[in-house]
């Protein structure tokens, strides 16, 4: 799942982040009480502020454990084993799979 990160925006509300990845905010405070790699900060009033390092780092969780099927101790270990090895990977399948979305629409103008 490939989330659009704002240049202008250093936070993103869990409603915001919750809507983008299309789950229940539950999950994603869930997500953030058990993975260490989540550090939102919090407001006065106590709400979770994401910054956009937090947004990759879900983006990276969601791939592993919705898209890919880990269970929620293996994508700890995972995490922890070869976070920058998976990052890497994660981060060239979102920008091929952008590149094949712009070459499927121009494929379609044609």
């Amino acid at each position: 799942m490939q989330i659009e990160l704002k240049a202008d925006k250093r936070y993103y509300s869990i409603g915001e982040v919750s809507k983008a990845f299309k789950v229940n905010t539950s999950l994603i405070r869930f997500w953030d009480k058990e993975f260490e790699i989540l550090k939102p900060k919090k407001n006065a009033k106590g709400n979770r502020m994401f910054t956009p390092e937090d947004v990759k780092n879900l983006q990276l969780i969601y791939h592993l454990v919705k898209e890919r099927g880990f269970t929620l101790e293996g994508a700890k270990t995972h995490l922890k084993e070869g976070q920058k090895k998976t990052l890497d990977k994660y981060e060239i399948i979102s920008k091929l799979e952008g590149v094949k979305m712009q070459l499927l629409q121009i494929k379609n103008q044609l």
